[in-house]
């Protein structure tokens, strides 16, 4: 019979515990949670990226639903637990759900502290502990005027996601200077100024009196007699293990719940677990500890020799484009010594504290690479009297000549910690890497938990990857999209709608571009986000597209191009092949050729032929085949139902209502459909991007093909029942990608990176997301559906056409 195991609590801790338990006893444990919150388990250190709006809810979610179901846990949302029957071995929950145990977990973490200074009830004071805080800030909409009280790590990652938010920030901490418990003096200087230089407001040795209003907030006095006019105050000055529960039950507590080392409370059968948790007199806020904690009960739970020791715990802020790392004890004494580095003109401060040779405090800013190597020698206290003249300039100037940073990755020891926050070592990494297989970081971040919460650790493990995969790591995922920025596409493009940066120059300047003007490699990249993320505000910098793209033509090896015309659906008539035939005769082309695609490309066209060409095609009323482009190519059909026999739906029908929807969309890469009338696909839709199937009942979806560099068939992704919700999805399908995929990334790449389920989710099960992506689609068709050609004839942008070379951008392959 399985042991009934009750948690109160669905924080991270427990949420680590439950996994270690499943993984060493699958089936043993028959398990209830009873959260306090309406919704499943998060990751918590991600809340300050959700209120700067570099990530959503949805992308931090530790365990979906599905993860309950699957391992047959109950998990009762929106029902704190109200009491404690000890004698009955019973817990009942405030709104009337009771379970039995026979080992009960609590883990109620901690409540924020609120001073309780006059005007602290007011409505707009709000705490910064989970998801519905994050919420209560926002609604107070950009422009707003906001005071944070508290300029420790939580008040000033609230403070910079407000400002990224277009608020008002004022910072008030009562200290000299910023984040003291973890920063010396001089650290929290640089950070202050940090702060300033972003537009928030900071004030130290800030007093505050009271909370100004009637019954809202007005404004904040500060002891000194000034006044701060804000509509919202949030209270970042703390937090206080939640142990009202275990006191009413009788537990031993002191400041928090008092465990052992096996995490057991005084009461056998009950255990406490994270911030709520005291062990040896010390309660920790940080998540790395709370792991360890995490790992220790579950081995304890299944019998298996374990214990808590205790935790040495590092500090990193949470703010894009602040470097700092704070680990120990860096106060000053008798007996102590300390190295300094400084740069003023790069902004780096470096300072580690030394007590008979070992390194017991170390506090980084500006530049925070070594912070792991620093923090692996204070938890083993190393001697470091030999490297002491080289020390301060980290791992990789050991022996007094700058070596390889592998070679540096290579030496830490198997036990050295990679992943603060999830406690995770060297050597767990890469046996996990050689054991399953992994070949990328999402696989790490998947079986180890390393990277996978606030992502300061990501380089580390893209290294580990490297040395332990040799030449089989392909790094182009992870890596910055050019040497221009150290930021990939994923973080640029977050980081484009978080700021609302809508020009080249605004991405450069807030994401500190290391040139002036960019490479050819990222202003198209850059190009493409911005036309793609604002629609109709972002104005199309020609400038910064490929060749082919610039000039509407396809530019071949002798220096003439190719000109392809739109044939909806590869349909055409005299009217279009006579403008065609003679527009050849007229400019003398060489030749004309049936593309795959169901279209005639002429080619050998001179360039100053173009604009005459497009001319006599745009009369004729055609427009554009943007063969050239990174975008809609084609729809490629078969006569269907109205001509073929086996035709089971009028495919071409279809496939020209696609194109004729779909034309002008820029896309990440290149886009290539087709519609088959029956299952004997003489469209081809299965080596496609995306693919359709007419079948009796209606329509197979399929994407995901490569008839390419790369060979691969399509996968089903769902059916569609009328020929309306086949555009819709695959409409909805094609939003998706431009919002997810990174540029010049095919569809069937976008899809294996971010996997099939995470489409199903978005495209086929949710029929709300489905029409919002749908709808954001046609929202920037308005934009996007005007004729190149024309505007070329008509000379709009007719300069564009005569600089094909200018700022070396490339040629684009077909």
């Amino acid at each position: 019979m399985s042991e009934r195991l009750v948690i109160v609590g669905n924080g991270m801790a427990p949420g680590r515990m439950l996994e270690h338990l499943f993984e060493a006893a699958p089936g043993r444990f028959d398990v209830t949670i009873f959260n306090a919150e309406p919704r499943v388990n998060y990751n918590r250190l991600m809340l300050s990226p959700v209120l700067s709006g570099e990530k959503t809810y949805e992308e931090i979610i530790t365990h979906g639903d599905e993860w309950y179901a699957e391992h047959g846990v109950t998990l009762h949302k929106s029902s704190p637990v109200s009491q404690i029957d000890r004698a009955a071995k019973r817990v009942v929950s405030a709104n009337g759900l009771v379970a039995d145990y026979d080992h009960l977990v609590i883990a109620t973490g901690s409540s924020p502290f609120i001073p309780p200074v006059p005007g602290h009830q007011l409505e707009g004071v709000v705490t910064y502990r989970d998801l519905d805080d994050v919420d209560k800030m926002l609604a107070a909409g950009a422009g707003s005027k906001i005071v944070v009280i508290g300029g420790g790590l939580l008040g000033l990652e609230a403070a910079a996601g407000l400002k990224m938010r277009g608020m008002d920030v004022t910072v008030l901490h009562l200290a000299p200077t910023l984040m003291e418990r973890q920063l010396d003096p001089a650290a929290g200087y640089l950070l202050e100024n940090a702060f300033s230089e972003r537009g928030v407001r900071v004030i130290t040795q800030a007093n505050t009196k009271q909370v100004l209003g009637t019954e809202r907030v007005e404004g904040v006095e500060l002891a000194d007699g000034t006044v701060i006019d804000c509509s919202m105050v949030v209270m970042a000055v703390g937090i206080r293990p939640a142990t009202g529960l275990a006191k009413e039950s009788g537990l031993a507590v002191n400041r928090g719940i008092v465990v052992d080392d096996q995490m057991r409370t005084d009461d056998p059968h009950i255990y406490a677990l994270g911030e709520c948790a005291e062990h040896r007199g010390l309660c920790y806020g940080l998540v790395a500890p709370l792991y360890e904690m995490g790992q220790v009960l579950a081995d304890t739970l299944i019998g298996q020799p374990a214990s808590y020791q205790g935790s040495v715990t590092s500090t990193k802020l949470k703010v894009t484009g602040i470097d700092l790392f704070s680990a120990g004890d860096f106060g000053e004494g008798e007996d102590r010594e300390e190295i300094v580095l400084r740069d003023a003109s790069s902004g780096v401060y470096k300072r580690l504290v030394l007590k008979d040779n070992k390194i017991i405090g170390a506090v980084l800013y500006g530049e925070t690479a070594d912070g792991p190597w620093f923090f692996d020698l204070l938890k083993r206290g190393v001697d470091t009297q030999e490297m002491r003249d080289t020390l301060i300039f980290g791992q990789a100037y050991q022996g007094g000549t700058p070596l390889d940073p592998m070679a540096a990755v290579a030496a830490l020891p198997d036990e050295a910690e990679i992943c603060g926050c999830n406690g995770v070592c060297k050597g767990k990494i890469t046996t996990t890497i050689t054991g399953k297989g992994l070949t990328g970081l999402d696989g790490v971040r998947a079986h180890t938990k390393a990277s996978a919460s606030c992502g300061s650790c990501t380089h580390l493990v893209e290294q580990l990857l490297h040395l332990t995969l040799g030449e089989g790591y392909n790094p182009a995922a992870v890596q910055p999209m050019c040497a221009c920025t150290e930021y990939g596409h994923d973080d640029v493009r977050r980081l484009i709608i978080a700021k609302g940066l809508k020009s080249i120059p605004a991405v450069m300047q807030e994401l500190e571009w290391k040139t002036s003007c960019g490479c050819a490699k990222c202003r198209p990249a850059l190009n493409y986000y911005l036309v793609s993320d604002w629609p109709g505000e972002y104005v199309d910098d020609g400038q910064s597209r490929f060749i082919n793209e610039r000039v509407h033509a396809n530019i071949q090896k002798d220096g003439t191009y190719s000109v392809v015309p739109r044939m909806w659906g590869g349909m055409t008539n005299p009217k279009e092949l006579r403008a065609i035939a003679d527009v050849a005769d007229k400019f003398a082309i060489p030749a004309v050729k049936v593309t795959g695609g169901q279209r005639i490309d002429l080619l050998g066209v001179k360039k100053e032929d173009l604009p005459g060409v497009w001319a006599d095609l745009n009369a004729a009323g055609m427009v554009s085949g943007a063969a050239y482009a990174k975008g809609l190519r084609t729809v490629k059909t078969c006569v269907g139902s109205d001509w073929c026999r086996f035709g089971t739906q009028d495919s071409t029908g279809l496939g020209i209502r696609i194109e004729k929807f779909m034309w002008g969309a820029w896309t990440p890469a290149k886009l290539k459909l087709a519609v088959s009338g029956c299952p004997r696909n003489c469209a081809e839709a299965t080596c496609k991007d995306i693919g359709v199937i007419c079948v009796d009942s209606g329509y197979d979806i399929q994407f995901a093909g490569a008839a390419g560099l790369d060979i691969k068939g399509t996968e089903l992704l769902c059916h569609a029942d009328t020929e309306d919700e086949a555009l819709e999805i695959i409409v909805a399908l094609t939003q998706l990608y431009r919002e997810q995929g990174r540029y010049l990334e095919r569809i069937y790449k976008w899809a294996k990176r971010v996997g099939t389920p995470s489409i199903l989710a978005n495209v086929v099960e949710d029929l709300d997301k489905r029409r919002a992506y749908y709808e954001r689609f046609v929202y920037s068709q308005t934009f996007a559906q005007v004729d190149p050609w024309e505007e070329r004839v008509n000379g709009k942008d007719a300069h564009e056409f005569a600089a094909l070379a200018e700022f070396g951008m490339p040629v684009a392959a077909e």
